[in-house]
């Protein structure tokens, strides 16, 4: 049974319960139940509503921001390796020094020109990228340090060369949206109900009345662009995470 026939087959029980206890529970008061000892039922579960939503809401909207600040700390991570690789490797002789900043050179080329777009576009890196890096890596170990410097120089570049792969590996992680469809199911959903139960209180075409409507309704659909916005880091945000690439010295 697939995870959405469950959830499908839940809500019909849940639903079910509530309704079948709320029709036994007036048959057996009957005529003897006076709705005016109760309380209004209609507003506190409006006002439930907007709690429950608004909370749920405020999670989804933490939730894409962390991550889009995770997948920005991803991008920075890769480049400032890369950094670091092209600037340590100055010990180095010049033949193996312009050997290895040439691989830095053409992995960050092919991650602008290329890479990137795939990424947005597929949810995946490419077999090219991971080519490239392997031959930087290979450039790096296959070096024999000569000197203590050079062997010094040498550990921290095996050191920054894995440090762009782990974030590398992590960038591929943080390209697909945040949010499953399950979730974006239940925000469309909940604000349909929210706005809904604006009817359930009766409102008149008061101009007053219609404002707050209207702002509520504007108010929700604003945190759900926000929420859509933030979902996917790499190709939707504040900043283009990709200048952590083209501004640093080292690349390009």
């Amino acid at each position: 049974m697939s995870d959405w026939m469950v959830l499908f087959l839940g809500v019909i029980a849940a639903c079910a319960v509530v309704l079948v206890s709320t029709v036994l529970r007036q048959r057996r008061v009957g005529d003897d139940d006076d709705p005016s000892e109760t309380p209004d039922v209609i507003e506190y579960m409006t006002m439930m509503i907007g709690v429950v939503y608004a909370i749920v809401l405020g999670l989804a909207i933490a939730g894409v921001w962390e991550a889009r600040d995770v997948a920005d700390g991803v991008v920075r991570s890769e480049a400032q390796a890369l950094h670091e690789v092209n600037e340590r490797a100055q010990v180095y002789p010049a033949a193996a020094r312009e050997r290895i900043r040439a691989d830095v050179d053409a992995y960050v080329d092919f991650t602008v020109a290329h890479e990137w777009g795939h990424m947005t576009e597929h949810g995946e890196l490419t077999r090219r990228g991971d080519t490239l890096l392997a031959q930087l890596r290979k450039d790096v170990l296959d070096y024999e340090p000569r000197t203590s410097r050079e062997e010094q120089s040498y550990a921290a570049l095996a050191d920054r060369v894995a440090a762009v792969d782990a974030a590398r590996n992590d960038r591929e992680g943080s390209a697909e949206p945040t949010l499953p469809g399950v979730v974006w199911f239940g925000l469309i959903a909940g604000a349909v109900v929210a706005v809904g139960m604006l009817f359930t209180l009766q409102i008149q075409r008061s101009g007053r009345e219609l404002l707050l409507a209207g702002l509520f309704t504007a108010l929700i659909a604003f945190l759900l662009f926000l929420v859509w916005h933030f979902d996917s880091p790499f190709t939707r945000g504040l900043s283009d995470p990709m200048e952590a690439f083209t501004t640093l010295d080292a690349p390009g």
